[in-house]
């Protein structure tokens, strides 16, 4: 099995430490560098080659939400998940709009982190419960109006199988949980999301959560309502 190449962005010395210790101990994960800030990540990137990033936000000098944004930019950007103590509903939200594949508090158990690194690596997005929560509610959230009519207007765009894949997506199935759901192979599924992806000018699986958040499509879903 081909390691999972993993770079470690944070300004604690301590914290890196921490974190080398950690993802040291899985036999599927290799680290091919660290840095202490931000401004660091992008070097890093092409001389290290990374599969995923995992990055803290508050650094001094460029903080992590605009390493992330800068990275996403990028052609073949490795995935990044998001680790702090930090969980505020707006830097979570801005984390994932940057194009952060996962946001992990510090507090999560060490053995969950590291199955973050493993599924981010393959392609599934990962939330802890806490921020999971918090892009529920901020569905309701202030503004909430305003939000939905932009989100619709830009879903207006996709076909009837793209919408259905983009609820799919939205409601947290994998591919194969999608293809049984719609009775698709998993191969259409990808071929879906990837034009999702496209047409929305999205990074990643997780901002086409947040859209179909935003556009009420998981409110529409729910028994009972109207569609």
């Amino acid at each position: 099995m081909t390691a999972i190449r993993l770079l470690l962005v944070d300004d604690d010395p301590l914290v890196r430490a921490g974190l080398s210790l950690m993802m040291g101990g899985a036999e599927d994960i290799e680290i091919v560098g660290e840095a202490a800030d931000g401004g660091e990540v992008e070097a890093l990137v092409d001389r290290t080659r990374p599969d995923v990033v995992l990055m803290d936000i508050r650094m001094p000098s460029v903080d992590g939400l605009t390493a992330t944004r800068r990275l996403r930019a990028r052609e073949d950007a490795p995935q990044v998940v998001v680790l702090t103590t930090f969980h505020a509903d707006e830097q979570v939200l801005r984390a994932l709009r940057a194009g952060a594949a996962g946001f992990v508090l510090k507090d999560t158990p060490p053995a969950q982190i590291v199955d973050a690194v493993r599924r981010v690596a393959a392609g599934d997005p990962v939330l802890s419960p806490t921020v999971t929560r918090q892009l529920m509610a901020h569905a309701a959230g202030t503004a909430a109006d305003d939000r939905r009519a932009r989100a619709r207007a830009r879903i207006a765009v996709l076909g009837e199988r793209e919408r259905e894949v983009t609820l799919a997506v939205g409601r947290g199935l994998s591919n194969a949980e999608i293809a049984a759901a719609l009775f698709m192979s998993v191969a259409t599924v990808k071929t879906h999301v990837s034009r999702v992806l496209a047409k929305l000018d999205l990074n990643n699986r997780v901002q086409i959560a947040l859209l179909a958040y935003d556009a009420g499509l998981l409110d529409e879903d729910r028994p009972g309502r109207d569609a």
